[in-house]
């Protein structure tokens, strides 16, 4: 038997690194997955914003017009834009969950189908919100 301690082991420089590193591309049901979890996270700061919101509506109209100045600007509209794609994508993950809940569209198919589905369901409602919001 040899001793293993004694083993000669390659630096970490002349490893050789896998082919597929440099073009490996993420899966979409991985990706709608941590699209999940960062739409999260979007609800969460979105909710202390329609929070502030209330408090501010409660707090008299200087409140309110100064908050109004401020989901008003650019800045503001984008992040709220961005409330609403996370509330729709949110949304719909959540009704393809409670399909795969139970027991339909678990094949890789029908799973990256519905997958596409809820980010296009998510765009569509997102842009109809706010064209709803803007324009009538």
């Amino acid at each position: 038997m040899s001793d293993p301690s004694n083993v000669q082991r390659p630096s970490v420089e002349d490893r050789p690194l896998s082919p597929h590193l440099m073009n490996y591309r993420l899966p979409l049901l991985p990706i709608t997955s941590i699209m999940g979890r960062v739409t999260g996270v979007g609800l969460a700061v979105g909710t202390l914003i329609v929070t502030w919101w209330l408090v501010a509506l409660a707090s008299g109209e200087a409140a309110y017009a100064q908050l109004s100045a401020i989901i008003g600007s650019p800045f503001g509209m984008l992040v709220m834009f961005g409330f609403t794609v996370s509330l729709f994508y949110h949304m719909c993950k959540g009704v393809r969950q409670f399909i795969w809940d139970s027991g339909q569209g678990l094949d890789v198919e029908s799973a990256e189908r519905m997958s596409f589905a809820v980010f296009g369901a998510a765009f569509v409602l997102s842009i109809a919100t706010w064209a709803f919001i803007l324009f009538v």
